[in-house]
């Protein structure tokens, strides 16, 4: 059966609907899964093995049967694992249905069938008793609920509601316990991604400093966490100025509470500096006596370095304070972590909570628009001066006295850069009421209400009126729009020249004037994980759930490339750079496609994972801006890509294999096309069949 979806086409602006299977959305799910990076997890598997071991052990020690819950089984490994172990049932709870069908025929495959019961319900709708789903309480709770900050996804309800309806009383837990550590610093680099810092921009009339709103100053920011891959921040981007301290644990083999709480630790500041970020991990102990631990501590805080294991589906978390703190050297003062039911915060404070009577404070909830318009790689993309800087730059070579600046990027700050820089008149169009209140509230802050003209419509549907019976001299974008997810997504800026064209005048310059789309064949160092097939894991056979990631790959959207922010992956590339497509501003979206075709020379050894896609964006004839490679790779290829942006990655899913040789590869072969009436750019990369290169 095929259904319609209405879409909304990122790079033209319009709405599309599309014809899909009815599964559609359960492929997307599959497709962009970590379920591979979880089963390619070698440490937490084997914790998870040990701790359901001796789990099970303790049972059958005390002479009872080991009945085992296993709340989201996913591919049904755990109940696999416990059942191996002598477990006596399982029953292995799968809300998504195309994985409980998929754990259903994996523990067939297996052999366990007779022994595993897949309930596809969310564990609160489970039922216990002679009709229920099972007979009786289990004694042995397994869960992985996990997500990068321990309780997001929602663990604490679901162990909960398990305790109170599904569970004996002093069961048996894996993992039986978890900490959640912290670390207090100070940091421009991530303190850039969650507040505007005033520009300064020196122009004829002297320096003018274009500065944030005070709202936007005191506003917490956004509640949701900001996981990344913490050791891909250089440790000169931080200074660290407390000791890891244990914030809060749970028991899992006790009754939990979802309820809001508030957990404070007293320390004395290592060095004096400005309280701005708190790091955070977690660890969880498969065992009561905490012998086996999997724990996601950044290298620095790990116990044995040498053997830190990668993963993608488990990180660590940036915490934003509410606003920066000075601290002194060993005068004491108290770390407080909040939770409620799905979200930790962080504050600091001179004394705790419990001795100064303060009351639980409420989700930090952004209420200045810019954090629900702008997220943290924009923020930091914003305050990038460098960037800036080339902008100005580009601008002064352009822009006119009499000139008439229309600007057209979600959000931006160039309008107010053409204004301080000398234009006569400025207009920018911001497409969401979000957006217009945020730019109103900025240009108010810098006294610019009167200055610069903001329309709130879709440039489509712009009239004279709007520009006050002017033509435009200056169409000017970054350009940057909230709806694009992938590089050549921000081509709107194109449909937008394209829809105004009537409104520009004789000689109108667009800035950027053009772009460019680019690509590197590289190898990653770990990423390549999270599309590789497993096969085998721990003993058990998962090509199940390899096939069905790979059907739900065949999709339309899961064929092309994906985003990631690479600058968290490390990579080498094996080629050199190549400039595949080019796209002209200066003319309108053409009516033909543009195609290329042609052949990537692979110069470095190494496996081929993948080809990378980035746009550059050509400001001027001499300036240009990439959202890709910053400077050609080292002799080893070691990358260097922008961290404001993330990039395009298409996985050569036939090298995917760890066990490939290297070097097995010499050229690649791509057809790429852009297709101007719905914007998609299509592509195949095929690695070549060519023999041993020698590397």
């Amino acid at each position: 059966m095929k259904v319609f979806c209405g879409r909304a086409n990122p790079t033209t602006g319009s709405v599309e609907w599309l014809e899909e299977d009815e599964h559609y959305d359960y492929h997307q799910e599959i497709a962009r899964s970590s379920y591979a990076d979880m089963l390619h997890d070698k440490d937490r598997n084997m914790k998870y093995y040990q701790g359901i071991r001796a789990a099970v052990s303790r049972v059958k020690d005390r002479g009872q049967k080991a009945l085992v819950l296993d709340i989201g089984t996913g591919t049904g490994l755990l109940s696999m694992m416990a059942v191996t172990a002598g477990a006596d049932f399982c029953y292995a709870i799968e809300v998504f249905k195309p994985m409980a069908d998929a754990a259903v025929k994996i523990v067939e495959k297996n052999g366990f069938s007779d022994k595993i019961k897949v309930i596809n319900k969310h564990s609160t709708e489970v039922t216990v008793g002679p009709d229920g789903d099972m007979p009786c309480r289990a004694n042995i709770l397994i869960t992985e609920l996990f997500d990068t900050e321990l309780i997001g996804e929602g663990a604490l309800p679901s162990y909960e509601h398990a305790h109170r309806h599904l569970v004996q009383a002093n069961c048996e837990a894996v993992p039986h316990r978890a900490t959640v550590y912290a670390q207090l610093v100070e940091s421009r680099r991530m303190w850039s991604w969650n507040k505007l810092f005033p520009i300064r921009v020196q122009t004829s009339r002297g320096e003018r400093v274009i500065i944030p709103p005070l709202e936007l100053e005191r506003c917490p920011g956004a509640p949701s966490v900001c996981d990344i891959q913490l050791n891909q921040v250089s440790p000169a981007d931080f200074t660290i100025l407390s000791d890891v301290l244990p914030m809060f644990s749970v028991d899992f083999s006790k009754q939990v509470s979802s309820s809001a709480a508030c957990h404070s630790r007293q320390f004395e500041p290592l060095v004096s500096g400005r309280a701005q970020v708190v790091l955070s991990w977690w660890d969880i102990e498969m065992d009561p006596e905490g012998k086996i631990k999997c724990t996601m501590a950044p290298s620095w805080a790990h116990s044995d370095p040498e053997e830190l294991q990668w993963r993608d589906h488990w990180m660590q978390c940036v915490y934003f304070l509410p606003q920066e703190e000075p601290v002194v050297q060993g005068l004491a003062l108290c770390l407080v972590a909040y939770h409620d039911d799905y979200c930790v915060w962080y504050s600091l404070q001179k004394t705790s909570p419990e001795k100064n009577g303060r009351v639980h404070p409420v989700r930090p909830v952004c209420d200045c628009q810019a954090h629900l318009l702008w997220n943290r790689p924009r923020f930091g993309e914003i305050n990038d001066r460098n960037r800036t800087d080339q902008y100005i730059q580009a601008l002064r070579t352009v822009l006119k006295p009499d000139s008439v600046c229309l600007c057209v990027s979600d959000g931006s700050l160039l309008s107010m850069l053409a204004y301080h820089l000398g234009v006569e008149q400025v207009f920018t169009i911001e497409n969401s009421a979000a957006s217009h209140r945020l730019m109103k509230k900025i240009f108010k802050a810098n006294h610019l209400e009167d200055k610069i003209n903001i329309i709130e419509k879709r440039p489509e549907l712009l009239t004279p009126a709007d520009l006050e019976g002017k033509k435009v001299s200056f169409l000017l974008g970054e350009p940057f729009f909230t709806t694009s997810l992938l590089p050549w997504h921000n081509l709107y800026f194109w449909y937008v020249r394209t829809a105004v064209d009537q409104h520009l005048g004789p000689g109108a310059v667009v800035m950027p004037q053009a772009a460019s789309l680019h690509v590197v064949v590289v190898e990653f160092r770990d990423l390549w994980r999270i599309r590789s097939p497993c096969g085998d894991c721990e003993g058990f056979d998962v090509h199940i759930m390899d096939d069905m990631i790979k059907r739900a790959l065949d999709f339309k959207e899961s064929k092309e490339a994906e985003p990631h922010p690479l600058w968290e992956y490390p990579c080498r590339s094996l080629s050199e750079p190549q400039q595949i497509l080019t796209f002209d501003f200066r003319q309108p979206v053409p009516l033909q496609p543009i195609h290329a075709e042609g052949t990537i020379e692979l110069r470095r050894c190494g496996r081929s994972h993948g080809a990378v896609l980035w746009m550059e964006y050509h400001l001027t004839a001499d300036s240009t801006v990439s959202t890709g490679l910053l400077k050609p790779a080292e002799d080893e290829g070691d990358c260097c890509w922008n961290p404001h942006c993330k990039q395009a990655v298409y996985f050569f899913n036939t090298t995917l294999d760890p066990r490939a040789p290297p070097g097995s590869s010499q050229t690649v072969t791509y057809t790429v096309e852009f297709h101007p009436h719905t914007g998609d750019i299509t592509m195949d990369f095929t690695l070549s069949d060519a023999l041993d290169s020698g590397c």
